[in-house]
Formats: structure tokens, sequence, C-alpha cells
């Protein structure tokens, strides 16, 4: 559900701002100096540092079960009500110029404070429908008090920062379908000392396993050819609309789906890190 929340700030980012022919990225990662470093566009970046649920909103009550279509799935069953978790992001901007960075930075303060709710039709993947609304803190004052300490524990220069605080609703009584995580690497080699746990990294070989799901709407999708640009890698989702490819390279590819209709849906994707779940 996080992830869908990232795609959520991502989308409404690159539509209220707007964001056009991908000139400026949109990145959730630990901003180290290892990491702006390899910037090579102007970036937005939200590092979500703090999760902990809100106590102001927890709710002791009983709530009825519903099934696909919004209905009760039996008039007997009950469950207890979602409980409700502040995500806090820390949002910068990276740019050549401090005059781009401050100019990007308004921005995205106008278009995050044009929505103290998440707008509904914006709304990725697990989000949609909500039991609540996705309420929203843009600089709440009681965060980022001392921000010379993350970035000493960053390793990286002092810059303007920004707390972005949204809060969602978790169910732990709801049945999760989808994988655990979306990508796992193997390191493979051969070492003078069987017991050694770490192989040296030059004679190392790293492949990937990686996975997604394709979706319209909320809706998984089956039988739709996934493919990896420019390679051998071809997949057809399964029930679930979930596909998985092994034995990846690291690297940066286009992932693309079709369902022989029309134009392929084409999504820029980097091995092993990041999301490869599709919407149609």
């Amino acid at each position: 559900m996080i992830t869908d929340l990232d795609q959520t700030i991502k989308k409404l980012l690159i539509e209220e701002m707007p964001i056009k022919n991908g000139e400026i990225d949109v990145k959730f990662e630990q901003p180290t100096r290892e990491w702006s470093a390899k910037l090579a566009k102007p970036t937005v970046n939200f590092f979500l540092y703090d999760v902990r649920e809100n106590n102001t909103l927890r709710q002791h009550q009983w709530q009825p079960v519903m099934d696909g279509n919004g209905r009760p799935a039996d008039p007997a069953a009950r469950k207890r009500t979602p409980f409700r978790v502040d995500c806090t992001y820390m949002l910068t901007t990276w740019a050549t110029d401090p005059g781009d960075e401050h100019r990007l930075l308004t921005r995205c303060l106008l278009a995050l404070f044009r929505h103290p709710i998440l707008p509904e039709d914006r709304l990725v993947g697990s989000l949609q429908n909500p039991t609540f609304e996705l309420q929203a803190r843009l600089a709440a004052h009681d965060k980022l008090t001392n921000p010379a300490e993350v970035w000493s524990a960053l390793d990286n220069e002092l810059r303007p920062s920004v707390s972005y605080i949204v809060t969602l609703a978790l169910d732990p009584w709801t049945a999760v379908t989808g994988p655990a995580v979306h990508s796992f690497t193997m390191r493979l080699g051969q070492s003078e000392n069987p017991r050694r746990q770490e192989m040296d990294r030059e004679t190392a070989v790293a492949t990937n396993i990686i996975g997604g799901t394709l979706l319209k709407g909320a809706q998984p999708q089956s039988g739709i050819d996934v493919a990896l640009k420019g390679t051998g890698f071809m997949e057809t989702t399964d029930e679930n609309g979930r596909y998985r490819f092994h034995g990846v390279p690291a690297g940066s590819y286009t992932l693309l789906a079709w369902s022989g209709k029309g134009k392929p849906q084409e999504k820029k994707i980097t091995v092993p890190a990041g999301d490869y779940d599709v919407e149609l």
C-alpha cells in the first residue's frame, strides 16, 4: 500500500505542476551523498523516513465486512476499524542551479498545498475506494525540527527540506495476495574459502529475479504479454495479473505490456531497484 502511495504522490505532482516529457524526475530514494552525485536532471525526492500510528484517529469500533461490490458480504460478519498510520516524507528538490531548486520547490509546495486531501481520481492501486479520506499535511511545525541531524546521518550537505505527511488506513484483516517483494538479487561465484560469507566483488556475478502486477484500475489483468524491450525476456501474466523474470542483469530497461490491441504500454524501470507494476 505504501508503494501505491508513492505512485499516487508521483502522479499528483506530474499532473498538477505539470511535468511534461519526463523533464523532471520524481523519486523516493534515500538522499545520500552517493545518490545525489549520480543525478542527471532536476529531481523531486520524497524520502520516507518515519511511519507510525496516528493515535488521535484511533477508533475501537466494528464495521461490516464488504464484498468486491461494496455490499455487506454477510450480515453477521464484522471486523475492526482499520488502523490509521502517518507516513512522513522528507521533500527535497535537486538541480544544478540553486535558483532552479528553489523554483522547483515552490512549484511542489503550491501543488501539494492545493490538496490537503488526496483526490480519489488520483489514487493508485490498493488506495482506490478508500475507507477514509487520505489526509495530507505539508510543512508541519512538529516535524524536521533539527534537519542538520538528518543530513549528518545521510552524510550529505544541508539543504531545504519539507515534511509531507499522508495518513493511510491499514486494514490488517484484509487478505493480501500480491508478492511481498518485487526483486531478489543473487550473487554467484567462486571463493577460495568455502566458509567465507562474502565473495570478492570482482569474481561474483549478480542475477536478479523481478516481478510485478498488471492492473487496470484496481483489477489485475491476466493473459497479458510482458517483455523487456531488446532482450529475450517475455512472460504472460497469470490469473492474478502477475509475471516474473529470472536472471535479469542489473541496469535500465523498458518494460512492455500489450494485449494484442493497440500499441504496447511502456514503462522505464531500473533493476534491481524500482517498481515493476504496470497500469494499463
